[in-house]
């Protein structure tokens, strides 16, 4: 800043005011930081003119003497104080509080800083959707009642209710706060939007009354929205194939039933003037932004493509001190009357001193309940110790020995019993395990605890009667066995319960060893273990001389002590170090302080007492509370002892702490912050100083550098600094050094952040029961940096983080526990705990929970948040929250976070403390079970290390270079070829009846009475039949009758619109006897006329159908009310019903048709959206038919099963034509009697004994999902499918591996043949490609690696390996079929080792597309193709789909090598996503897997973002659940990242008729904002 240089008390008395001024202007929230400096430099710049421009050199680091942690210019100005009285004055508001080991003033005026930084970016960020039913209600009532749990100690739950600050106030109504209230608001946001035109902004949008509106406006001016539809990645690939019958937009849209009129501006049928656009747009915008770290862009080949974490930038501060010196402690003195042992110093007080008090213990209301004098506490302790040891059991049979450990189960509040149980058990030679008393059955670290207590051998437990009434009991009273722990016996210790020694009992009290004395219990929380660190003896000893001397101690003081007495500080100094110096030691439980914050204030008053013993939280409760007590006098105080003072954080707390008590008598130098750890006990302490001493100095690091590991003073930017006060000295007879934290134990450089380990015989000497934990902790061996040890002496590792300075004085930066390393750097999750709660937390985060973790996704360690949501606070105010704490800690520790969830209050699982149980929330987080209320992910910003977009190569490939690389790779060209269709046998039939009409005419003279077809119904009872005959003069009926009513012209169109069965068959042949030309349509659903009669009405108009043939029920339909709310019911065509043919006998008419003339048109709506109707002449369907029976040999003895829908494709081949030209039965089964009655296809394959049938996925789907549990039944009601040679799914896609596998296994056991089910192939230029017919080999399946195939290369790859993908073949192809695989840019051929489009050549290719512009140009391109070179005179089809060709070891009925076609996917449907290509359902398959309740899932882009849409099969409380594991897998396995995950109900995804989705219908619902779903989260 710019009076860096400026001594402001030399300044004249009027600019010093001014400064003032100002400084309270920035504090009250007034002026913006910027401004604020602007005037400040202004005012200061003609004095900084007058000063030498000098340039200090800074020490290591910057020691600033400043008592206070308020920056303020100089002792008298009055800025601060007024500011910290208007946040006095404020503090009196409602709200939950924070957690105040993490606050800050500094801290929070950084945050606020940078957050005014980012405001001026106005950078809205897309707001979640959510359904008002997701909003989760918290489980608990609205008034919060205060925390149950009994010791809720780190996290206290009682919180000052903290003070807003007013710059959070004002920047509430920051620009982006209203755009994101205008946004939510669907009415306002369309009206906002619609002032846009779709090109350019208007120069002048209207004006709008309302500034939300306007802002909004204002914002979207900036995202011009395109007028072409965004480049969409789904078409770019069928943009420049032309697009068959591509509806007129409106005309797509309309297929999903609305009128033309309601679709607003669409742009390919999608109303841009939605929400989900606009926010999408939003989302786009956010995005652009440019991201901080550099990406590490580099490409190798597809097997070497490695994605790796950045690297760390080459400019990162590096270490530049000398390596580090071990530090000595003071030699620890030789005091001669100092006790051999610790019960030594009770016995002698005991005996000596019996009146002294040794403890008192308050009661609720912070009222003295006891005092426990040496003597009570000695006769009860040698009670106790002779009960143990002689009462237990019998006197052969002792049930505890000597060495025993034993668990002291005793809550906060009776210090008293705890007190006696310790020292009992130290009497009796009995090992103490103080545990924290166990709530319920299933506390979150219950298990951890049982395992240590089994890994100790503990099976007594000592308590008191009141506790173990309070413990959960079965029903008949006994007490529950808790999760994971050991058998235990509960012992009640009350005196009552007690024997009294006899005359010649002794307790045994050797000279202090190594034996162990107690085990402190150690929560790790980040890895949810708990360990046992025993302490030997003498190192309990030890210890408490060394306390003795660095506190200096004397007999008969005071000591308030507001810690857990069970442990840590509360136990060294409040239990041991108190005994051994005589000392009165005043216990305010947890519980006193809920009540009465003051209590230990008025203690420290009351008693005169020298020392306290407090945490942060304490200082600040005492300092919130402070109002009512104006007499309190501390100035007997001569330490006040900060056992969190080693948490950077406790700066603060300390400081106003002494602001507000210094007036009572509190001395400045008697604060003493202290770091200890489990492991090594007390690690440092700063002594008492000197009355006027200066205090001791504060370092005001760089984040930056402490994330690189490295001490730097912070200069820049004064937002990003932490301000760290020393913990002191470390303690008498102690060595500490520096190592590394990761790798090996080197020592670290002066100016390095490293672990603390320390050498004393005053700690810990392992972890109890686990020699290999123990050896990495407790015996480290220093090494240099050429990595060969310094000498021999052990270190025990503290897990603390720091450095030494100045003057050998320790300061702690973090613990390794709370570190997470993202991208090489570290950050310490306390420092984000606090940077999130400066972020005004009041309206939203309950009592300051907050949990911060990482989770490893994507080769490197993400940051997760998750906080504890008000229960009333509302869905704004908590995405408002959510949306600056990205900000703030973007900017401050310049670490992008990766997801941001709130979860309701008090459903965090707990530690038994109270805190959060960290290790369990990240367990639940990635199982799926935080049940988050709100959240927001962040891939984008933080996901650095995705590989770079791969560049397409050029494609002016020459046909010379292409065809000798091909040679040279060794590499076949990728083709194969169906075996011949040779001549038929009879060549008098061939001649005769070349025709489909002219083969039922002679079928029907031949062998009238054969029958064809049968029709069964759900109960698997043939409803109709047709025999040759039968068919054929159903056949003539119908022509007559067209030829009478219809008036047509030969090659006319004619609509068949009929449910499936035999009247469909009829009315095909009847319309080619007539010269006419079918159109078979499947008719509209009765009960959903909006949706499926408009498509209807599609294939009527664009195939200029001339009348309609149809039943009576549907004519009624199509003329009904309910149709004409949907369509034009005036303009149909002339309607013919079948159902009543005259009885007399028909003219025969019979017009003979040529091998060109058109047979029938095929219809069909693609995955895509698009309607295609391709032209079938007679010669093809002839061709088809002799193809099709030869390879699945069928003659007239045959009989086959079918269950397809007959309206296109195959499934219309197989159901009207096939059985007419070969004369085999077909037995019909609608797929629609299936929802009826499940069973009725397999029963009736099992009934006619059927050796070959037809089914689609959709079938086997339901088959699968609704009989694979009824199987046993199923054989029992004699079901045998051992006669099925061949089940075919008949499909135009993937063969779905999954699904024909679980369906071959599940009917396994009805025996049916693993090898049976296959599947086939067509498209809409060849209808009938492959097909597993009867001579041909298995289908083959083989493992390609799916991140070559990304690359349009195909790698095969063992099962199992990682990336894989099983692929099926798709049948056999047909006789008289060529299929080469192409690349569709070059049109040039593929070897076998590259996926292209596949093209075929065959005499039954369609003959081109049916349009209604007849643009020959599209026919050119896909039906009469010729390859750029290698064989340009032969005519291919190219049939939009991608897929490969491999040579497989199997032989043909030729015995050649069997060439295997494997489909991989619809081009038109491929993704392309940073220059690579993906197949939907490959993602699909990935997100299905990530929960278990997600049903369905489904894919498409838009505007380059991903969007996935996942149906919940669960709770709606679930959903949310579900946003960070679709990105999460979406990530690892596609290396994509996911832009808007959408939870929907069941159902909601369209799937068509042939069981594919309809991917296309699904984004133009979404984006048209119509399908109403759960959960619509925007990743940023």
């Amino acid at each position: 800043m710019a009076d860096r240089g400026v001594d402001l008390s030399a300044l004249p008395k009027e600019v010093r005011d001014q400064l003032a001024e100002l400084d309270l202007e920035l504090s009250e929230g007034d002026i913006t930081q910027k401004g604020y400096e602007k005037k400040r430099a202004k005012l200061l710049a003609s004095y900084i003119s007058h000063l030498p421009n000098v340039d200090l050199p800074l020490p290591d680091v910057q020691l600033s003497p400043s008592r206070s942690a308020d920056p303020s210019p100089s002792p008298e100005a009055p800025g601060p104080s007024t500011s910290s009285a208007s946040r006095h004055h404020r503090s009196h508001r409602s709200g939950g509080a924070r957690d105040e080991r993490y606050r800050s003033d500094i801290h929070t005026e950084a945050v606020q800083a940078a957050l005014a930084k980012h405001k001026e970016e106005k950078m809205a960020l897309p707001m979640p959707t959510k359904r008002r039913s997701a909003f989760v209600q918290s489980p608990i009532d609205t008034c919060t009642p205060p925390d149950t749990s009994s010791a809720s100690e780190d996290e206290g739950s009682l919180r000052r209710k903290a003070a807003l600050s007013a710059a959070l106030a004002q920047t509430l109504q920051s620009p982006d706060y209203w755009i994101n209230r205008s946004v939510q608001s669907s009415s306002t946001s369309s009206s906002a939007s619609s002032t846009l035109s779709h090109g350019e902004p208007k120069s002048q949008p209207q004006p709008q009354p309302q500034p939300a509106a306007s802002l909004l406006a204002d914002v979207l001016a900036h995202t011009r929205i395109e007028n072409s539809v965004p480049p969409d990645v789904t078409s770019s690939a069928s943009q420049d194939r032309g697009s068959r019958v591509d509806l007129p937009p409106a005309v797509r849209g309309m297929s999903r039933g609305q009128s033309r009129s309601s679709m607003l501006d669409t742009a390919d049928g999608v109303p841009v003037s939605s929400r989900v656009s606009t926010k999408i747009q939003q989302l786009l915008n956010t995005l652009k932004r440019p991201k901080r770290p550099p990406l590490s862009e580099f490409f190798l080949d597809d097997s070497e493509e490695i994605v790796e974490v950045p690297q760390p930038d080459p400019n990162t501060p590096k270490p530049e001190g000398r390596q580090i010196i071990p530090v000595k402690g003071e030699p620890l003195g030789v005091v001669s009357n100092w006790p051999p042992a610790l019960q030594a110093a009770l016995a002698r007080w005991g005996a000596t001193q019996a009146k002294s008090p040794a403890l008192t213990a308050l009661d609720i209301t912070g009222k003295p309940l006891y005092t426990l004098t040496y003597g009570k506490l000695w006769s009860r302790s040698l009670k106790l110790a002779y009960t143990l040891l002689n009462k237990l059991g019998t006197k052969t049979e002792p049930v505890l020995q000597p060495g025993d450990r034993v668990a002291l189960v005793y809550p906060n509040s009776d210090p008293g019993m705890f007190w006696v149980a310790f020292y009992g058990c130290l009497l009796a030679e009995v090992i103490p395990v103080p545990i924290e008393v166990p709530l319920s059955r299933q506390d979150a670290g219950s298990q951890q605890i049982g395992f240590l207590l089994g890994s100790c051998g503990v099976s007594l437990a000592l308590t008191s009667e009141v506790c173990l009434k309070g413990l959960p009991k079965t029903q008949n009273g006994e007490i529950i066995q808790f999760k994971g722990w050991p058998r235990m016996k509960w012992v009640v210790t009350d005196t009552k319960y007690l024997t009294k020694p006899s005359k010649d009992w002794q307790p045994h009290i050797p000279t202090a060893n190594t034996d162990t004395a107690y085990i402190e219990v150690v929560y790790l929380y980040k890895e949810g273990t708990v360990m046992g660190v025993a302490v030997s003896k003498i190192a309990m000893l030890t210890h408490c001389q060394a306390l003795t001397q660095a506190c200096n101690y004397c007999e008969g003081e005071t000591l308030v002590n507001v810690l857990d007495c069970k442990k840590d500080m509360g136990l060294w100094h409040g239990v041991l170090t108190s005994v051994m110096n005589r000392i009165h030691t005043i216990t305010v439980p947890y519980a006193v302080m809920k009540a009465c914050p003051m209590s230990w204030v008025q203690r420290v008053h009351i008693h005169k007492a020298r020392v306290a013993l407090v945490k942060c939280r304490d200082l600040h409760w005492a300092m919130m509370a402070h109002k009512e007590q104006k007499d309190i006098n501390l100035s007997s105080i001569r330490m006040l002892i900060v056992a969190d003072g080693a948490n950077p954080w406790s700066v603060s707390s300390c400081d106003a702490f002494l602001n507000v008590f210094q007036s009572h008598g509190l001395k400045p130098e008697v604060i003493c912050p202290c770091a200890t750890s489990p492991e090594a006990l007390t690690v440092a302490i700063r002594r008492p100083g000197a009355r006027g001493a200066p205090l001791p100095a504060r370092a005001i690091l760089s984040m930056g550098g402490l994330s690189h590991g490295v001490i730097r003073v912070n200069t820049e930017d004064k937002n990003s600094a932490l301000t760290v006060q020393d913990v002191g000295h470390i303690m008498p007879g102690a060595l500490m050094c520096i190592v590394k934290p990761e790798g090996s134990p080197q020592l670290c450089k002066t100016d390095e952040i490293g672990e603390i380990v320390i050498n004393s015989r005053a700690g810990g000497t392992m972890y109890y029961g686990l020699p290999g934990v123990t050896k990495n902790t407790f015996e480290v061996i220093p090494v240099n940096q050429a990595g060969a040890p310094v000498g021999e002496i052990p270190f025990t590792r503290t897990g603390l983080l720091g450095f030494v300075g100045p003057g050998s004085l320790v300061f702690v930066v973090g613990k390794i526990e709370g570190l997470l390393m993202v991208s090489g750097r570290r950050h310490n999750a306390d420092d984000l705990v606090a940077t999130a709660l400066a972020v005004e937390p009041v309206k939203t985060v309950y009592r300051g929970r907050i949990a911060v973790f990482s989770v490893t996704v994507f080769y490197d360690e993400r940051i997760v948040i998750v906080a504890e949501q008000r229960p009333d606070a509302s869905e704004e105010d908590s995405f408002q929250w959510m949306s600056r704490v990205l900000q703030a800690i973007d900017s401050i520790h310049q670490v992008g976070l990766y997801c941001l969830a709130l979860v309701p209050a008090n459903t965090l699982p707990k530690t038994p403390l109270g805190g959060i149980h960290i290790c369990e929330t990240k367990q639940n987080f990635l199982e799926g079970n935080l049940h988050p209320c709100n959240i927001l992910m962040c891939p984008h910003t933080c996901v650095t290390n995705l590989p770079k977009p791969r560049q397409k190569q050029p494609v002016d490939v020459g046909p010379a270079s292409m065809l000798v690389g091909n040679l040279v790779a060794g590499k076949r060209i990728a083709q194969a070829i169906g075996r011949e269709l040779g001549v038929v046998e009879d060549q008098d039939l061939i001649r005769k009846h070349q025709f489909l009409s002219e083969a039922l005419q002679w079928r029907a003279q031949m062998d009238p009475d054969h029958v064809l077809y049968v029709l069964l119904n759900a109960k698997g009872v043939a409803v109709c039949t047709a025999t040759c005959a039968q068919l054929h003069k159903r056949a003539e009926k119908i022509t007559a009758t067209l030829m009478e009513r219809g008036g047509l012209n030969t090659g006319d169109n004619v609509v068949l619109l009929y449910p499936p069965g035999i009247d469909l068959i009829a009315a095909f042949y009847g319309c080619l006897y007539a010269g006419v030309i079918p159109v078979t349509v499947r008719p509209p659903h009765p009960q959903n006329l909006a949706a499926t009669l408009p498509t209807v009405r599609m294939i009527i108009d664009v195939s200029k159908a001339a009348c309609i043939l149809t039943t009576q029920p549907l004519m009624r339909i199509l003329r009904s009310r309910e149709a004409a709310a949907s369509v034009n019911v005036k303009t149909w065509p002339t309607i013919i019903d079948t159902d009543d043919l005259p009885r007399k006998r028909p003219p025969h008419i019979y017009k003979p048709p040529t091998a060109e003339m058109l047979a029938y048109l095929d219809f069909s709506v693609s995955t895509t959206g698009m309607l295609t109707g391709v032209k079938m002449s007679h010669a093809a369907v002839s061709t088809l038919c002799r193809s099709i029976k030869l390879q699945c040999e069928l003659y007239s003895s045959r009989q086959v099963a079918i269950c397809l829908d007959p309206y296109c494709g195959l499934g219309f081949v197989l159901w009207c034509l096939s059985s007419v030209y070969s004369g085999h039965q077909s037995i019909l089964i609608p797929p629609l009697e299936l929802e009826s009655s499940l069973p009725v296809w397999l029963s009736t394959l099992s009934q006619y004994k059927i050796r070959d049938t037809f089914c689609s996925y959709s079938v086997m789907e339901l088959c699968t999902k609704g009989l694979g549990t009824q199987t046993e039944m199923l054989k029992a009601r004699g079901l045998n499918l051992s006669c099925v040679r061949s089940c075919v799914v008949i499909a135009e896609e993937r063969p779905r591996l999954a699904l024909t596998q679980s369906f071959s296994k599940l009917f396994k056991d009805l025996g049916l043949s693993p090898r049976a089910v296959s599947t086939a192939f067509g498209s809409r230029v060849n209808l009938a490609i492959c097909l597993q017919g009867t001579a041909g080999p298995d289908p083959s399946t083989v493992y390609v690696d799916m991140k070559s195939l990304r690359h349009d290369r195909v790698r095969l790859v063992e099962r199992g390996a990682p990336q894989s993908l099983p692929l099926m073949e798709s049948g056999t192809i047909l006789p008289g079929v060529r299929v080469i695989i192409v690349n569709p840019e070059t049109r040039g051929p593929l070897g076998d080792s590259h996926l292209g489009e596949i093209w075929v050549n065959s005499p039954h290719n369609a003959s081109g597309y049916y349009t209604i512009y007849g643009e020959e140009s599209l026919q050119a391109d896909h039906f009469n193709t010729r390859l750029s070179f290698g064989e340009p005179q032969t005519l291919w089809a190219r049939t939009s789909y991608l897929g490969f060709i491999k040579r497989t070891e199997l032989l043909d009925a030729s015995g050649d090598r069997h060439d295997a076609l494997f489909v991989v996917g619809s081009l038109d449907e491929t993704l392309e996503l940073r220059g690579l290509r993906y197949h939907p359902i490959d993602i699909e398959t990935s997100v299905s897997r990530a929960h278990r309740s997600i049903a369905e899932s489904a894919v498409f882009t838009w505007t380059n973002l991903l969007v996935v849409v996942a149906e919940l099969s669960g709770s709606e409380q679930e959903a949310l659940d579900l946003v960070p594991l679709v990105t999460n897998v979406v990530l690892e396995e596609h290396h994509l990242i996911v832009g808007v995950v959408v939870i929907v109900d069941p159902g909601v995804i369209p799937i068509n008729s042939r069981g594919e989705k309809q991917r296309m219908h699904l984004r133009d619902s979404f984006l048209a904002d119509q399908l109403d779903p759960i959960y619509v989260a925007y990743n940023m």
